[in-house]
This record gives C-alpha cells, structure tokens and sequence, in this order.
C-alpha cells in the first residue's frame, strides 16, 4: 500500500522537520484511516482576520458580567466582592508553583499555612479538626456523610439508615445523604418557616443516622429551638450535620459547636471570598469534633516540634476523596482574607451582612410580598409580587432585572414559597448601591402592573433575547453548526 503522508516532505522541510517517513506514527498517514470514516468534502473553517477575532472576544469580555461591575444580588451563593489581594497572595510563586509530589521538607511554608488556617476554622466553628480535601460545599458534605456511615458502621449499628433533612435544605443535602446510602426522610417547616419540632420528635427514633440542617435556613431565619432540636437528636443516639453554606452571618456571633452539631462543613468559596461563579473554583473542608474526628479525610495537618506534616495515620478515616491535598489556591485566598479582617472584621462581616438584607426586606416589602414576618438574616427571601392582579411572575422579575444591569437573584428556591425571589446583598455592598437595587425593584414592580408585556419580553438589551427553556431542555444545541459553505 502506498503511504502517502499528511505532512508533505517539502512542507516539513521548510519548517525545520528532521523525520523520515518511517519516523512518522502509523495514525499520520492517510490511507490508514478506513474508507467509511474519511470525509467526503472540504473540512470548512471560518475565514476571520486576526483582528476580527481580537475585536470579538475583546466584546464578549466587555460584556461579562462580574461583580467588580455590577450587582449581584445571588441568594444562597454568597457572591461578594472579592479583594484582589486575596488573588495576589495565591499567584505568589511560593504557592503557585508547588507540586504535590514534592517532598514534605520542601513545602512547609504552606503546610504551616493550612494548618494555621484550620486553627481559625476551629476557632470560628468550635471544631476540633478540619480535613481540607473535599473541594466544594457538596463535596464536604459526602465526605460528612461517610463519615456518620462509617462511624455507626464501626459501632454495628447497622439500624442507623436514616437521614433527616427539612424541606427548605439545599438541594445537595438530600443528594449527599443518598449518595451515601441513607434514605432521606423530609421534615416539613412550620408556619413560621422553621423546623417543626413536634414533627421531628415524631420522625426522629432508632433508625435515625443524622440530621442535616442549615442554620440560617435557606428562607434566611435562624432557627430558634436549635438546642431542642439537638437534644431530641442526640437523646435517640443520631448527629447534628451543619451544611456551612450560610455561616456568613454567625461569623464571630455563633459557635457551630455550641449549637450541638457533630460535623460541618464550611464552604471558603463562599463565606471567605474566593469566587466560585461558573462552577469553581471551590473548597469544602470538612470538621468534627469528639469521636468523629478520626473518621475525616486523609491527609490531615499536623506538627511535631519543628516541622509541619501530613498526617495519614488514622485508621477509622474514610480516606481519600480527592486527589492530593485540596484546592490549594482557594485555601490562600481564604487565609489571606481572614488575616486581613481579623476577629473584628469577621464580626462587622456577619453584623453588615444582616443589615444589609433588613434594609431590603424594608425597602421593598411594600412591593414584594415577604415570604415571612420575622427578621431575616443574610438574606431575603419574597414570595413574588405584592400586587397579584397582574400576570408577571417571579421569573420575569429575574429577566427584567438583566436590563436595568443587575444580575438575576435566586428565583424559585427555596422550594417551600411559592414564586420565591432570594435576595442576598452581602456585606460589601454600600447603602448607595442597595438604594439603587432597590429603585429598580420598585420601577419593575410598578412596570409588571402599567405595562405587564414589557417585563415578560425581558430581557431587551442583550445580544440573545429570552430563549425558550422547555425547547432548550427537550433539544438541546450541543455543538456548533457552522453555515453552509
């Protein structure tokens, strides 16, 4: 068979190519490939000068929306401002430069890091250790619940397949404890929109493994009965697990631990200022106290008298799960953050973030109906519009607002408040830019009543209109068909 080369021997000559036609891998030659798979015409590229190409994605990063240019009111995300020290810090070449594989003698600088950065964490929290491999808030919570399976499993006590998780969680609770091999078991919230006790008295028996909980709640209420909660729990022999997604407001104000729970896990992308929109990056370490200590992760953090290492000798731990040691620039950023704040930092952090969402809900309560009564904490959660004669809804609230340059607020969640609009303004956001918020919430409620169809055709200023979802959903588009040559 002839073998006739992709690169032309000419061709790779001029380019400074010094292989012969034997050197050449077998999967470069043409007549390798079968008949059936060659194409039958032209591969077709777009014909773009550099500087077209240049001037589109220059447009497309002027378009990107980012909170160092707007607001963005993301509930239940904690999408603050993040300071670009925080970035400097994790790009230094002491940091971002390390290997994994590198010997412990050689990396003790960030291994006195992370393990300075766990004593704030047990400080903050009242834990006794944090494992730092878990490298997002879900991740941290599978890592907690195959920590409470394997501590029952290490005690036979093989009844404990029960998880409680209330109906106003995070979406992930129930996933992480099923993902672990627990069967969920949904506690309804009360009028009030807290947990109801007398239901968890009810539910709560021999069979139960933990209860996951987030405290705040995701309708921003701290729950009130947090101490009977944990006794009923307790008293039957379960845990308390605390997701640690909405820690921004208790910073410095509440201990985790003097609330009864076992294990937690903090999300640093969230409450510490590490961005995670996109998807990442993320970490979330995981902490326990007492017993259940020796069943986190490995590698722990430890120290001898003068040096730092990695701990793996803990027998009860559930091991890996991830590789290495974490996602190490987030844990810079977050240390760097809290060096900068300090203890009274952390304090104005939670009192500001709190603040900031009361002075929302005040704003707009005479626009939008409050999903409860009670002072809110970290964020605000409204159940649509206050004027119910008009067909606008929650979702084209979120569409509107992309016009006016505000990014869309959590809509629809938590599930339990019926055309749910989650607002959380975190702390770094001024009484100027909340007024402005607040302004076009107002102009868009007053909208949905005088010209309804404006706010259901929203968004008008975007180079791609309001898409349709369910098409979307049934059809997706997922690769890119280019014209017709």
């Amino acid at each position: 068979m002839k073998k006739k080369l992709i690169f032309e021997k000419n061709v790779a000559g001029r380019r400074g190519f010094s292989f012969s036609k034997d050197d050449v891998p077998r999967y470069l030659w043409e007549d390798f490939l079968p008949a059936e798979l060659k194409r039958k015409e032209k591969l077709y590229f777009p014909q773009l000068s550099e500087l077209d190409v240049v001037r589109h994605y220059s447009r497309l990063a002027e378009m990107n929306f980012s909170v160092d240019k707007n607001f963005y009111p993301l509930g239940s995300c904690t999408m603050k401002y993040n300071p670009k020290m925080n970035e400097l810090a994790a790009e230094e070449r002491g940091f971002s430069q390390l290997h994994p594989y590198q010997e412990e003698e050689d990396v003790q600088g960030m291994l006195e890091l992370l393990y300075l950065l766990e004593k704030v964490l047990v400080e903050i929290t009242g834990m006794e250790h944090f494992s730092f491999q878990p490298a997002a808030g879900a991740a941290g919570e599978l890592s907690g619940m195959l920590m409470i399976k394997k501590f029952f499993l290490q005690r036979k006590d093989f009844l404990r397949q029960e998880v409680i998780v209330p109906d106003s969680s995070h979406g992930t609770n129930p996933a992480s404890a099923t993902l672990a091999g627990f069967k969920v078991v949904t506690i309804k919230s009360s009028q009030e929109g807290l947990v109801d006790i007398d239901a968890l008295s009810r539910i709560c028996g021999s069979r139960t493994a933990a209860l996951m909980l987030t405290n705040p709640n995701t309708l921003g209420l701290f729950e009130e009965k947090i101490w009977d909660m944990a006794e009923i729990v307790h008293k039957q022999g379960g845990l308390l697990y605390y997701d640690g997604a909405n820690l921004n407001p208790l910073l410095g104000k509440v201990r985790i631990s003097d609330m009864g729970f076992d294990i937690m896990h903090i999300n640093l992308h969230k409450t510490f200022a590490t961005p995670h929109g996109g998807g990442g990056p993320g970490g979330g370490p995981v902490g326990a106290r007492g017993k259940l200590k020796e069943f986190l992760p490995l590698p722990l953090i430890g120290k001898s008298e003068d040096r730092f290492y990695l701990e793996y000798k803990l027998p009860n731990s559930i091991g890996r799960v991830r590789s290495f040691y974490g996602n190490i620039p987030v844990m810079v950023k977050a240390f760097a953050y809290l060096l900068r704040l300090g203890k009274e930092g952390l304090l104005r952090v939670a009192e500001h973030a709190v603040l900031n969402a009361n002075y929302l809900k005040e704003k707009l309560k005479n626009y939008y109906e409050p999903a409860t009564d009670k002072p809110c904490w970290h964020e605000v959660v409204f159940a649509g519009l206050k004027n119910k004669t008009t067909n606008v809804r929650t979702f084209d609230i979120a569409k509107r607002l992309i016009d006016y340059g505000v990014h869309p607020p959590t809509v629809y969640f938590p599930l339990i408040v019926k055309e749910a609009l989650m607002i959380e303004p975190t702390e770094t956001e001024s009484k100027q830019i909340l007024d402005e918020f607040a302004g076009v919430m107002e102009a868009i409620a007053k909208e949905a009543v005088d010209n309804p169809q404006l706010v259901k055709e929203a968004p008008h200023t975007t180079p791609v209109g309001r898409l349709d979802e369910a098409k979307a959903a049934r059809q997706p588009q997922l690769r890119w068909v280019p014209p017709s040559a």
